[in-house]
């Protein structure tokens, strides 16, 4: 997929009302987010950009920093195997990832204050749209951490607190999946193309899909009524979230059949796909072994239920997470084959939180299954991932200091389309009548 193309492609101007691309780049294989261009500190008709005209295209995308952060912090809080001071470093990474959100937020409320309209063009563009889920992600993250970090610490009061913000968290969640998708399915006919297809069409219904993992995270420290009510919202979320994404997943197959891999810097994308059987298997494992003996669904049953839902859910875990596994040996391989054309983008995180889930599936498993094995190389998977957090945020701090992103052209509010959708005729939205810069010119192949 074009990283601008997707669900939203319609016929709506980028948040920044500008092209800097010219057909001679384009058809030489160069963009602004070109070695040579990123280098300097001046866009291509000479002006110089200020900080205060990057923050301008500061991207929801950005918040897929703090959600992998958390997501570090949530496996250090998970890991099987514990050693002195793991907990402390865990509690280290989950306020860098507090204080990463809270300057995010800051920033993109300056964005939008700076530029007003922005706001509504963020929320239609057709990339920069598809990020704007990755708010809430880094938001669930931030609770989950809460409860595991701050809970034994804290008192009742978070578990009150907790328990009001789960249903704040589904309702949002929840009208801002369907005001997403209804926008994808009202979309003109030939502006959404088999194509232009990505997993980040998931990303819309991820939140929601979280709750199951939210509601398993929390419900053990609240009263039964409350904790069958939470863990009933629960998997009746996770159950939507997952459904949804396998109708995706079905749509992403046909497309890597019919077209093959996409262009080499979004590959790391297609871990997204690795996300929602992870995480629907650790909601299965946890909601079920969360549920309270004594509430009122399983009081009136025999009690020989609740074991067998139990023994029932980590069944389903492991096929869950065998398909996890699957997709993350397809995106592996494809990332492989293309490392050498990769420059980095904000999609680089979707290297970790995905396999987050696929960890903390894998932990949930080991656990159920009493397996030391299996909780060993969880710990590896750990370390893995890392090693690969701190290569990841390495280079989008070298990223930002070289202007290879935050800077005009380069980032998901751009409003221009790579070579390849053209050479299969994929229509993209015209620019704004009224916009000074025109759009790139479409590339004869014949």
């Amino acid at each position: 997929m074009a990283p601008d193309q997707g669900p939203f492609s319609r016929r709506f101007p980028s948040s920044r009302g500008e092209n800097t691309n010219t057909s001679e780049d384009v058809e030489k294989g160069q963009t602004p987010s070109s070695d040579e261009s990123k280098k300097t500190q001046t866009t291509n008709n000479g002006t110089t950009v200020t900080w205060k005209e990057r923050i301008t295209h500061l991207t929801w995308a950005w918040f897929t920093f703090p959600m992998s952060t958390g997501g570090i912090a949530l496996l250090l809080a998970q890991n099987p195997h514990r050693f002195p001071g793991l907990t402390t470093l865990g509690k280290i990474v989950y306020i860098l990832d507090l204080t990463i959100f809270l300057l995010l937020t800051t920033l993109i409320a300056t964005r939008f204050l700076l530029r007003l309209h922005t706001l509504v063009l963020s929320l239609l563009h057709p990339t920069e749209a598809l990020f704007f889920p990755t708010f809430f992600l880094a938001v669930v993250i931030i609770l989950i951490g809460a409860q595991s970090y701050g809970g034994p610490a804290t008192g009742p009061w978070l578990a009150e607190a907790e328990c009001v913000l789960f249903w704040i968290y589904c309702a949002v969640t929840f009208l801002v999946a369907v005001g997403m998708y209804w926008t994808l399915f009202r979309a003109r006919p030939g502006r959404l193309t088999l194509q232009s297809m990505t997993p980040g069409w998931i990303l819309p219904i991820f939140p929601v899909m979280l709750c199951g993992t939210y509601s398993g995270a929390i419900a053990p420290y609240q009263s039964t009524d409350h904790a069958e009510a939470i863990l009933i919202a629960g998997l009746t979320f996770q159950g939507l979230g997952c459904m949804v994404s396998f109708m995706m997943f079905a749509i992403l197959m046909h497309r890597l059949i019919q077209y093959g891999l996409p262009a080499p810097n979004l590959r790391p994308g297609l871990f997204i796909a690795v996300g929602p059987p992870s995480f629907t298997a650790v909601a299965l494992i946890t909601i079920t072994s969360s549920f309270p003996p004594d509430s009122h669904y399983f009081a009136t049953r025999p009690a020989v239920l609740l074991q067998t839902l139990q023994s029932l859910a980590d069944f389903i875990a492991v096929s869950l997470w065998c398909l996890a596994f699957w997709f993350f040996c397809v995106a592996l391989l494809s990332n492989l084959h293309g490392i050498r054309k990769m420059t980095f983008h904000l999609i680089w995180y979707a290297l970790i939180f995905p396999n987050v889930g696929f960890t903390l599936a894998t932990i949930q498993i080991g656990r159920a299954l009493d397996s030391p094995g299996i909780l060993w190389v969880t710990s590896a998977m750990t370390i893995v991932l890392v090693v690969v957090w701190l290569g990841v945020m390495g280079m989008h701090v070298e990223a930002v200091v070289r202007r290879r992103i935050l800077m005009p052209g380069v980032d998901e509010d751009k409003d221009e389309y790579r070579e390849d959708d053209r050479k299969h005729d994929i229509p993209v939205p015209p620019s704004r009548p009224h916009s000074p810069h025109g759009g790139v010119r479409r590339i004869s192949t014949r």
